[in-house]
């Protein structure tokens, strides 16, 4: 048996990073507010001796297209959906770049290392969750995604809509 048949025959095996959605704001991909092209936020720059960037501090949108910046100041966060169903980021409330709709609904992603992660998630044959007697972070990204995308019978209608995600960015 040759080493890449060895490989195909195992499934690929998929352990949860115990990553939550707040591990993934340090930089968000968005549509601008102006221009509806690709925008990016991140922290905004903070003053020397100041301490490193949190999930608080004040953050910055810049699109490169059409030359809009703009800083939030609030220092919150606020999850919202709109009712079309579509994501939009935590501090501007601006759609984000990284979402497409399926017949079961969106998938939505903030930056690439997120569409990575589920991508990883739904390719995996097999599915390692986070034991029940574990004390650590139990509700992540991957045990918080909905049924339909954890369900084996649409793995390929997920995947091409993370395909179709990706091809956005390059």
């Amino acid at each position: 048996m040759s080493p890449t048949s060895r490989t195909a025959t195992h499934p690929h095996r998929f352990r949860d990073p115990r990553r939550t959605r707040l591990d993934f704001l340090d930089s968000v991909l968005v549509r601008c507010p102006d221009c509806d092209e690709a925008a990016h936020i991140a922290p905004a720059p903070s003053p020397p001796g100041e301490p490193a960037p949190g999930l608080f501090v004040p953050r910055r949108l810049v699109c490169r297209t059409c030359g809009t910046a703009k800083e939030s100041r609030r220092g919150g966060l606020a999850f919202r959906r709109d009712p079309c169903g579509s994501a939009r980021d935590p501090y501007f409330g601006a759609r984000l770049w990284l979402q497409t709709e399926t017949r079961h609904g969106w998938v939505w992603a903030y930056n690439l290392e997120h569409l990575d992660l589920l991508k990883r998630f739904v390719q995996a044959q097999l599915r390692e969750g986070i034991p029940w007697d574990d004390h650590g972070r139990k509700m992540t990204v991957v045990a918080r995604l909905p049924a339909w995308m954890q369900q084996a019978k649409n793995r390929d209608e997920v995947l091409r809509a993370i395909a179709r995600i990706h091809a956005t960015v390059l």
